[in-house]
């Protein structure tokens, strides 16, 4: 039987990374700011988790304007919300034998 740790994703190893796939899993996306303030970091700590979950494909980014004003949201993919998963059922398989 493999071992449930195996199952684990690097890529979500951070409390950032987690709570941007979390928030991004139960809404369909999020802006920048949303993720800035809900996550509690600086823009540079969040922009370079965003960007490294988007270089192994689990978010989607999308620039664009409301009004003059530029307007980032981000959203996950299928390979990230599939990915996520798969670490979220690694955890729970952990917690279960660990009982």
């Amino acid at each position: 039987m493999k071992n449930p740790i195996e199952n684990l994703n690097k890529n979500f190893d951070s409390r950032v990374r987690l709570g941007i796939m979390s928030a991004l899993i139960v809404n369909a996306e999020v802006n920048f700011n949303e993720l800035k303030e809900l996550i509690q970091v600086t823009d540079g700590n969040l922009a370079s988790h965003l960007k490294a979950l988007e270089e192994n494909g689990y978010i989607k980014v999308h620039k664009g304007f409301i009004g003059r004003k530029t307007n980032t949201t981000y959203t996950a993919t299928k390979a990230g919300e599939k990915a996520f998963k798969l670490h979220l059922d690694a955890l729970e398989e952990m917690i279960r034998s660990a009982k």
